[in-house]
């Protein structure tokens, strides 16, 4: 597998884990699970799969120097740098066109920097087998086989076996559903023919840039080439500034995988979370005998008739007599939420950019 890369895409907001998630300090950054934080746990689990040359990450400007420092080892080219913003499916266009350009054999896994993976050979031995179905020119995304009817995760149905790799089987897809409602979350459960949709997806780089220029030949196709056409000359950042406000601003499931040719997937049970709330971040931490979990840089709490409640912070709490709660607590902010509202913390995000509260953004 010496054409195999892995592009991480590390330029997420993780606006449903504020106070703790920042636009300078995105939740990629903070040790929310494990003792490193996210995009460096990432990196890590790759090897010995994919050596430190094989791995891109993509990712705004601003963030530029805290990847660079968190992950030393990486070449300095191999970080893709967005002059702003443009969602998921440009970061991916143009990740898959700057490998390409380096190498036209080139076989990409689009990865996340901010998902956490209990099993990580588990997880290595997904892409493994995904390596070999890309080779046959196929679009391989891992599903997350469910263990509960969410209606925060979009969904992939299964169709007919489509062939074995690396011990993995791996069926046709017969399509995406986004997020729906409680209903069909249970009957997609019940059925056993559907999967959560990752974000994970594993394709040749030729393959890739071909769905693009199918799909979106004008509005994102045509302007990453001509980005391409400059990589590694003296022009790229000319041209790269260039072209990338001509982009359009859309994700990579509605740019093209929505609607490409050749998709399979491979369901899998690696221990994913893709961390997306205080709650789903509940779910993944030990808890004390009373159901708590205490987690920060040197925290303190004291607590009294409490249950099922977690405190994050590195301050003294205290509370009597509370259960199902969140608790952030950082230098400017205190959240506190029941466990049952924590998706709905993106709101408070978009109230203070409503109010122009920068400072807390």
């Amino acid at each position: 597998m010496d054409h195999f890369y892995a592009l991480i895409m590390a330029g997420g907001g993780g606006t449903r884990l504020w106070p703790m998630s920042r636009g300078n300090t995105p939740k990629q950054f903070l040790p929310l699970v494990e003792d490193d934080s996210m995009f460096r746990v990432s990196i890590t689990r790759l090897a010995p799969l994919f050596t430190p040359d094989r791995i891109y990450v993509v990712a705004g400007e601003r963030y530029a120097e805290a990847l660079k420092a968190d992950a030393p080892e990486i070449p300095s080219q191999n970080f893709i740098l967005e002059p702003s913003a443009r969602d998921s499916g440009p970061a991916a266009a143009l990740g898959a066109a700057v490998i390409h350009k380096r190498d036209p054999q080139a076989t990409i896994a689009i990865l996340t920097a901010d998902h956490h993976i209990t099993n990580k050979q588990g997880f290595r031995d997904s892409l493994a087998a995904a390596f070999e179905l890309a080779q046959q020119g196929r679009i391989v995304t891992l599903g997350i086989t469910p263990d509960h009817p969410s209606t925060g995760f979009g969904y992939i149905r299964r169709g007919e076996p489509l062939a074995q790799a690396n011990g993995l089987q791996a069926y046709h897809s017969l399509g995406f559903t986004e997020k729906p409602n409680a209903e069909r979350a249970a009957e997609f459960l019940a059925s056993g023919e559907y999967s959560w949709n990752s974000g994970m997806f594993i394709w040749r780089a030729d393959t890739a840039l071909g769905e693009f220029e199918r799909q979106r030949r004008e509005s994102l196709y045509a302007p990453v080439q001509t980005i391409a056409e400059a990589v590694d000359t003296p022009d790229y950042n000319r041209v790269l500034n260039e072209c990338w406000g001509q982009i359009e601003k859309i994700s990579l499931d509605y740019a093209v995988m929505e609607k490409a040719a050749k998709m399979a997937v491979i369901p899998v049970e690696i221990g994913w979370n893709d961390v997306g709330s205080w709650s789903a971040l509940y779910d993944m931490l030990p808890q004390d005998e009373g159901g708590n979990i205490l987690k920060g840089d040197t925290p303190q709490w004291i607590q009294i008739d409490t249950k099922d409640t977690l405190v994050f912070g590195d301050k003294l709490v205290v509370t009597i007599g509370v259960e199902d709660l969140i608790i952030v607590q950082t230098d400017d902010s205190l959240m506190i939420c029941r466990k049952d509202r924590a998706q709905d913390v993106k709101q408070v995000v978009e109230r203070l950019k409503a109010e122009q509260k920068s400072e807390y953004l």
